[in-house]
């Protein structure tokens, strides 16, 4: 590593990830300076978001559901379940299908997250309520987290990072 790379491998691991290296960060590194600032962006998507922790984990799972990215759907699926998730909202998002029996919260991000991933745009009977729930800052840590990880998904993605061994793809083509 150069010594560029080991100060963002630095940032990382001393920051709320802890330690080692999963997911995009080993692809990452081989452009340290983006690395570094998609990290930061990261930590706070995930880690300061305005957005509860378990609705965010479900806008992370439907991100990853788009790209088709297995890695992600598969880690962030276990962190939602540990927030508090029903696995049957996520196995139904795997599948690409509306969960049943969703919160009012959990709904009002499914259908935010789901207008922004299909149109790019949000129509204002899915953006008003979530702003009316969650704030401005919600309403942009919302977007903040599904842009995000779809750049995540998107660079495990194309460096084609694995599965844990042993583990099964979460995800099928829809």
């Amino acid at each position: 590593m150069t010594d560029e790379q080991r100060a963002v491998v630095e940032a990382i691991q001393s920051g709320p990830r802890g330690a080692g290296l999963r997911g995009p960060f080993n692809a990452l590194l081989r452009s340290p300076q983006l690395c570094d600032l998609v990290q930061r962006v990261g930590a706070y998507v995930r880690f300061a978001s305005a957005i509860p922790r378990p609705l965010n984990e479900l806008a992370i799972c439907m991100a990853g559901r788009k790209w088709g990215a297995q890695y992600e759907f598969y880690a962030h699926r276990q962190l939602g379940i540990e927030a508090g998730l029903n696995p049957a909202i996520l196995d139904s998002i795997a599948l690409g299908r509306r969960p049943e029996d969703m919160t009012p919260d959990e709904t009002l991000v499914y259908e935010f997250v789901t207008d922004l991933l299909s149109t790019g745009q949000v129509a204002d009977d899915r953006y008003h309520p979530v702003r009316e729930r969650f704030g401005e800052r919600g309403v942009m840590d919302l977007v903040g987290a599904v842009g995000y990880y779809s750049l995540v998904s998107m660079v495990l993605n194309v460096a084609q990072v694995p599965l844990p061994e042993g583990e099964t793809p979460p995800l099928k083509p829809l």
